[in-house]
């Protein structure tokens, strides 16, 4: 069995975009040829759940990602998620006992050269190998308890909340 499940659900980390104005589309997820590039050892398995933006996912959404990670047989879960909502499901998470479940995202789409998207997912998958059970969030080089954090929308960045 795999060490950690990766979940995708989509967001900027596999946006497309075909113009200049932004149009944009949700495509296949890049999350294995990250691992890869990166040489990860660690046996993982991904599992695609959604490609939505994250102002697109809804109650049921969350609840179709809270019980795929609740019935995984990995402890260990990463989910690749929209920054703009990662909040809203992280606290659909927070009831799921005994695993450690990491949300991240990236502020620019992982197929543009300076993306936050590799930084961010390696920092995910550490933290789901070291941090105690609960629900937290990767984002700008820190780690933060997903109930603990907020996205600062000036800023473009997460804060303590």
């Amino acid at each position: 069995m795999p060490d950690i499940l990766v979940l995708t659900t989509g967001g900027t980390i596999d946006k497309l975009y075909f113009d200049a104005l932004s149009e944009y589309q949700i495509g296949d997820s890049v999350v294995d040829r990250l691992l890869a590039t990166a040489r990860v050892s660690k046996p993982f398995r991904v599992q695609g759940l959604m490609r939505k933006d994250s102002l697109e996912l809804d109650d049921a959404d969350r609840s179709t990602i809270a019980r795929a990670a609740a019935e995984a047989p990995e402890r260990q879960i990463v989910i690749t998620h929209g920054t703009d909502t990662m909040t809203e499901t992280a606290k659909a998470l927070a009831g799921i006992a005994g695993k450690t479940i990491v949300l991240v995202g990236a502020l620019a789409p992982a197929r543009f050269a300076d993306s936050d998207a590799t930084f961010n997912l390696g920092m995910a998958f550490a933290t789901a190998q070291i941090a105690p059970a609960g629900v937290w969030i990767a984002m700008n080089g820190t780690i933060f308890p997903a109930d603990k954090v907020r996205k600062d929308r000036a800023a473009n960045a997460f804060v303590p909340a």
